[in-house]
């Protein structure tokens, strides 16, 4: 039965869920007001968070194993497809994000304006509650090294409140099972020209969370994948760029090895050596740079001419 709120749109919500039996009921039951069905993975829990969202009223799938986020969201995915929905919300179990924000954060797909909407802490009316310091740094690094790769400008790359419409139910693809899909679900939705928008929302931190090392660990995870995303995308920028720092260096160097020649033999070794490699180690990062560069258009054009693809 449709939630008569929703103006005749399909609309399930969709919550990881490990190990959230402190919080899982509450959201739950939350949520429930705001959409038609609220669907929760259960991946691998050791605690009693199915059974307690199941009695609260949400559809519980079961991974035997612990899959990661990513490997939830799938689930998730492949369960909207099969319910054939038009919106996909996703929201955590924790309690972080607040289910009365749901209205806004749908009403861009409502209203024909996006595909897939991000609930962001840093767009104007936008806040964090309790956000530790680490966090906020972490996700800003994280955000801008996926900005440069993407070119999306988006404020909060690591929000995990968001929402899709059935256009982007059914193109969006991802292989990712950790914390780094976040990232490549975005690049998926650019390159397949799906609409992306912010509204503002607030993410709560004084809820129960797992421990700092989990947070640092995803973050590095992350982290590597946009690193790994920007060489691929923009290879000039991260190998030409220090390949030409470094090429630069080492030719300086090579000169004050020759100026001080007059000094002694072994004054100039070590420092003409070292020289040496370091130049070398920058024109080989500037051609690497190059050729993946000339790769990267020529294979560009060879999709915008044969298929129609950018």
């Amino acid at each position: 039965m449709q939630n008569p709120l929703n103006g005749g749109y399909s609309i399930i919500a969709g919550l990881p869920m490990y190990n959230e039996e402190e919080t899982i009921g509450t959201v739950v039951t939350m949520t429930k007001d705001f959409v038609d069905e609220v669907v929760c993975v259960d991946d691998g829990s050791s605690d009693s968070s199915a059974r307690i969202a199941e009695s609260c009223g949400a559809t519980v799938h079961r991974h035997r194993v612990n899959r990661g986020y990513g490997g939830a969201l799938k689930s998730l995915f492949q369960v909207a497809r099969e319910k054939d929905v038009d919106i996909l919300v996703i929201l955590d179990s924790d309690g972080q994000h607040d289910p009365k924000s749901i209205p806004d954060l749908v009403q861009p797909i409502i209203d024909g304006e996006a595909d897939f909407v991000i609930g962001s802490r840093f767009v104007d009316g936008g806040k964090t509650e309790h956000m530790p310091a680490y966090r906020r740094l972490g996700i800003k690094v994280i955000t801008a090294a996926s900005n440069l790769s993407s070119d999306l400008d988006i404020s909060d790359t690591q929000s995990g409140f968001r929402a899709f419409s059935r256009k982007a139910i059914e193109r969006l693809r991802f292989d990712s099972d950790g914390m780094e899909l976040s990232l490549e679900m975005l690049e998926d939705a650019n390159e397949k020209n799906l609409q992306i928008r912010e509204v503002p929302t607030v993410i709560r931190y004084d809820v129960p969370k797992g421990s700092n090392f989990t947070a640092i660990s995803h973050g590095f995870a992350v982290l590597a994948y946009a690193m790994i995303s920007l060489s691929q995308k923009k290879p000039i920028l991260v190998l030409g760029l220090p390949g030409l720092g470094l090429f630069a260096a080492g030719t300086a160097m090579a000169f004050n090895a020759i100026n001080g020649v007059t000094d002694s033999v072994d004054a100039i070794v070590g420092p003409g050596l070292t020289s040496l490699w370091i130049g070398v180690l920058g024109i080989s990062l500037m051609a690497t740079g190059l050729v993946l560069q000339s790769a990267r258009n020529f294979i560009r054009h060879l999709l915008i001419k044969e298929f129609g693809l950018a």
